[in-house]
This record gives C-alpha cells, sequence and structure tokens, in this order.
C-alpha cells in the first residue's frame, strides 16, 4: 500500500479538517475547524504538539469539543496531555469529550485527571457517552454518529467487537464523513455516499477482507462514492 504523506487537508470556505497523521498503532490526531467551532477527533499521541504548531495557544484554548471514534492507544493517547495543557494555561470554557458507549479507556482517563487535580481544574468536563445514532449540534455543526465494526486480539488469539463509532460532520451544507477504525460495513457505505468529504481507514494490509479492518480495494470503493476523499491508517 501506498505511505501517505501527511499532513492531509481539505478546506471549503470557513469549513476544513487537518490530519496531522492516521499511522496503525502509533497515533491519530485530527482537527475540524467550522466558524467559530474548533473539534480535535481522534486526539492521539502528539495532538498537543501538532496543534501548538498549527494553532496556538489561544485557538487551543477554544476547543469545545473532543470526539472519540473508539479506545485504542493510537486514538486517545493524546487525551492526558490535552486535558493538562488546558488545565495549566487556565482554559475557562467548558470541554465536552464524546465517545462511544462502553469505552471504558476514556472513563479511565477522565477519572484519573479528575482524581489527581481535584480541585485545580478551571474548566469544566462534561462526558457524553453516545448510546445511540441520534444527531446532534455544536457550535453550529450537526453530527450524526454510526455504529461501525471493528474488533481486537485477545490472549487467547480470539477477538472481540470493541465499542466503535463513526461521524457525520455537516457545516454549511458541507459533509465531511469519518469512519474512523473499522471493518467493510452498510452504515458507512450509507454515510460516505455523496459526502462533500470522506475519510477511509485502508488499514488491513492483505487483499483478502477481514472483520477488523478494510482492504485498500474495500476503502476506495467506498471512497469513491464521496465527492473527495482520503484514505488514512494505511500500513506503513
Amino acid at each position: 500500500m501506498k505511505e501517505q504523506k501527511y499532513p492531509l487537508t481539505w478546506k471549503k470556505k470557513d469549513f476544513s479538517i487537518k490530519i496531522f497523521c492516521s499511522i496503525p498503532n502509533i497515533a491519530t490526531g485530527i482537527l475540524i475547524k467550522a466558524g467559530e467551532a474548533n473539534f480535535v477527533v481522534d486526539p492521539g499521541d502528539g495532538i498537543l504538539r501538532d496543534l501548538n504548531s498549527e494553532e496556538g495557544t489561544k485557538q487551543i484554548l477554544k476547543i469545545s469539543d473532543i470526539f472519540i471514534t473508539h479506545g485504542h492507544h493510537d486514538h486517545v493517547g493524546g487525551v492526558w496531555s490535552l486535558l493538562t495543557y488546558l488545565r495549566v494555561m487556565r482554559k475557562r470554557s467548558p470541554l465536552t469529550i464524546h465517545y462511544p458507549k462502553g469505552c471504558v479507556e476514556i472513563e479511565s482517563i477522565y477519572n484519573a485527571f479528575e482524581h489527581v487535580y481535584l480541585d485545580t481544574i478551571p474548566y469544566k468536563i462534561t462526558l457524553r457517552r453516545i448510546e445511540d445514532v441520534k444527531s446532534f449540534n455544536s457550535k453550529n455543526v450537526t453530527i450524526k454518529p454510526f455504529p461501525v465494526i471493528h474488533k481486537e486480539f485477545l490472549n487467547d488469539g480470539s477477538k472481540r467487537q470493541v465499542p466503535a463509532i463513526g461521524y457525520k460532520f455537516t457545516y454549511d451544507n458541507k459533509k465531511i464523513c469519518y469512519g474512523g477504525d473499522t471493518a467493510y460495513c452498510d452504515t458507512l457505505v450509507r454515510h460516505a455516499k455523496n459526502a462533500d468529504l470522506a475519510i477511509i481507514e485502508a488499514g488491513h494490509e492483505d487483499d483478502e477482507p477481514d472483520d477488523m479492518h478494510m482492504t485498500l480495494k474495500e476503502a476506495k470503493s467506498i471512497g469513491k462514492t464521496a465527492k473527495e476523499y482520503f484514505l488514512v491508517h494505511v500500513p506503513e
């Protein structure tokens, strides 16, 4: 598979996305801007460095929402450092973390953060556990979560489904669909179709499909149904 050249950037007027990286087992980091909204999606390791380089402190403090697709370390490894930075820099506006029901990693990180810093957190953190697929709004952006299929290995070599979702972001009649990590699934096919931008993972190295990631062929078949698409999470 061809190596991706990061960052990947897409912009339509004041609606934009920057994918700093999406490297399997290492890190993901995504920034979405829509008007006055600053959203972070899947803040893996290095997200604070990338945001500081791109935005600077003033804009980082304006981040209102963090969106998590699932709890694997390459998608949540930067949450602690980001929360801590916002504390040190005295963020005052609230922050909401959206995550799929059953994602114990986010709840564990938050509980540990609150325990360590207790009465010294200057901003309110709200955990929003996504239990259904109803659309909701934040900062004039409509967010539509949808279930995807992602699994992990257990010690005995078997697999189990992990809580995993994708998101469709709609702003000013433009749509960005981000599937996160997923095998081929009908929900992603449906939400990627006719999106202005689809971000599709192609994390399976072989041409044989499996139930954990998509092959390059599968990912392209979905991406081509959108107006534009990026392939991410491609093995190096």
